[in-house]
């Protein structure tokens, strides 16, 4: 996604796929039935679907589109909210998530879906397929979300990616992963200290160590340089 220059695509597709739960919820279906996981999965679709469409007849306003998607998804879900007597804790739940409370037989289907969209990446070129990449991107983000949360969903895929791009590239996806599975642990550990809300911890210690990256690797790069050890090369 950075390389595409689209970075706030899951975003707006996670909000959309929160607004088809919050739609489907008003209307009363089951909370954690497949009635709602479909909602959510055709909401996704849909605005994957748009953006395929804006993309390549709007391309030059694509991220101000994005936005859009972003903001209008976030208006109709405080709209029908403010009709539920829970709202807000809905709104809460659903932009940081209870990852805490995350039950196992939930993770299941979760992990189906993760192997089949790895799959998809090892044996299909995605980067020539923008249908397959925005479906499997829509879906994956619909799962995600309703685990986590869409602020940490966000987080999760864009903050190590970024601090990422300052290790050379022969490390750069495990610098990656070190930095999602750091932010992930501080987080854990800054919740169950402070009693913090356990996925707002998360994206800021994400944030914090994402943005301390870059400059231990610069330091760690300036260390290793023959300047820093007063040898002059020949």
């Amino acid at each position: 996604m950075l390389e595409r220059g689209i970075v706030f695509i899951d975003l707006a597709i996670a909000q959309v796929a929160g607004l088809g739960v919050v739609a489907a919820d008003a209307m009363g279906w089951e909370p954690h039935g497949w009635s709602v996981q479909a909602s959510a999965v055709v909401a996704a679709l849909l605005a994957a679907a748009f953006l395929i469409w804006s993309e390549r007849h709007l391309a030059a306003f694509q991220e101000a589109v994005i936005g859009v998607v972003f903001v209008v998804a976030a208006s109709a879900e405080i709209i029908l909210l403010s009709y539920n007597p829970h709202g807000a804790e809905h709104l809460k739940d659903l932009l940081v998530g209870q990852i805490l409370w995350v039950e196992p037989a939930q993770l299941i289907p979760v992990l189906v879906l993760y192997a089949v969209v790895v799959a998809a990446l090892i044996f299909l070129d995605i980067r020539r397929r923008r249908v397959t990449f925005y479906a499997l991107f829509a879906v994956t983000i619909t799962a995600s979300v309703q685990l986590v949360g869409v602020f940490l969903v966000f987080a999760s895929l864009i903050v190590p990616a970024l601090a990422a791009h300052a290790a050379p590239r022969r490390l750069r996806l495990t610098t990656g992963y070190a930095v999602g599975f750091t932010g992930y642990v501080l987080g854990l550990l800054a919740s169950a200290l402070y009693d913090f809300p356990t996925g707002a911890a998360i994206v800021c210690v994400l944030a914090i160590v994402g943005a301390a990256t870059p400059v231990v690797l610069d330091r760690a790069r300036r260390s290793r340089s023959p300047s820093s050890s007063g040898r002059i090369p020949h």
